[in-house]
């Protein structure tokens, strides 16, 4: 059975909330290692932390990830199959979280929320080799050998350094696997304001990866689209009246969607995603916008950020910590 190093990032003084679920690893069968990097720059800390892992195989996590008793017997199983670099899972919105978490988990499960990427978040069909759509960072376990090799993380982005490093480890022949039944819980944005943050900063990853990668996925700037449309809108209907229509399609799938999600659901709140998904859209629009004119992420730059520090919180061998 091949060992694990589970490498969970964390800002200063922040808290693991992952920790609680790792403590009931069968650490016998699956022996693993934990190291915690704690800095400002999240893809530089995962990087940092795989250079001083021992492991075979590395299992990303972020600091509140909640994983599921039988996660690494899940990574195994899989990875028994050496043509196989990679091994993800959905991250779910847990039951305790409020009434507006579960929106929010609702929305970004949905078609017509997060189209392709609507997997991420959802535990759906059987073990499938995949590409980076369906794959989020947060659950996600690959080779170190592999890591290493592609060169780890570009540091330059945050989010999506994930996402850019898939696409090439897929360019080199290995496959990409999805597992529904890798499962870990993660609470969704506590409000609409972190909600809105969260979405800029995906569609801004997404603008930075594609301007690195030189390689456009048409979907993934739908909500591109929908903005310079709306921004557009006054103008068109100027020069003609159906220049509309487009309004008029988004708000019937707006509309229907809504409308199935409380039908399947049996609760008429559901109906209130008739303005998560507006918010979605158009917040991932402007971060798509203002990362294709240049703005950055990446977390703090280089020159103020703290150093990182990483921690072997638990080493091979060791039950409990």
């Amino acid at each position: 059975m091949p060992n694990f190093s589970i490498v969970i990032p964390v800002k200063p003084g922040g808290t693991i909330i992952a920790l609680e679920q790792l403590r009931s690893l069968d650490a016998f069968r699956f022996p693993f290692e934990l190291l915690v990097a704690e800095g400002c720059r999240p893809s530089q800390q995962r990087n940092m932390a795989v250079k001083q892992a021992e492991g075979e195989i590395v299992y990303f996590l972020d600091d509140d990830s909640r994983v599921a008793a039988d996660c690494l017997a899940i990574i195994a199983g899989i990875m028994v199959d050496p043509a196989v670099g990679v091994v993800g899972g959905p991250s779910l919105t847990p039951e305790e979280d409020s009434f507006l978490q579960k929106l929010f988990g609702v929305a970004l499960a949905s078609t017509f929320g997060a189209g392709g990427m609507r997997n991420r978040y959802r535990a759906v069909g059987s073990v499938r080799e995949t590409t980076e759509k369906e794959l989020i960072l947060c659950n996600l376990a690959m080779r170190r050998d592999v890591f290493l090799a592609m060169g780890g993380f570009d540091e330059r982005l945050y989010p999506n350094e994930e996402n850019e490093l898939l696409d090439r480890i897929g360019a080199h022949g290995l496959k990409l696997v999805h597992a529904p039944e890798l499962v870990i819980k993660r609470s969704q944005r506590r409000s609409v304001r972190q909600f809105i943050r969260q979405m800029f900063s995906y569609g801004r990853g997404r603008a930075q990866q594609t301007l690195i990668s030189r390689s456009i996925s048409p979907l993934s700037f739908a909500p591109l689209g929908l903005l310079v449309y709306l921004i557009s809108l006054p103008f068109g209907l100027f020069f003609t009246v159906l220049w509309i229509i487009p309004l008029i399609a988004y708000l019937f799938l707006d509309i229907l969607f809504s409308t199935m999600a409380m039908i399947s659901s049996r609760e008429l709140s559901k109906g209130l995603l008739l303005l998560v998904f507006p918010v979605l859209h158009l917040s991932n629009g402007w971060g798509l916008l203002y990362g294709l004119c240049g703005g950055s992420g990446g977390g703090a730059p280089a020159d103020v950020a703290p150093p990182v520090e990483v921690r072997r919180i638990k080493t091979f061998g060791q039950d409990m910590w």
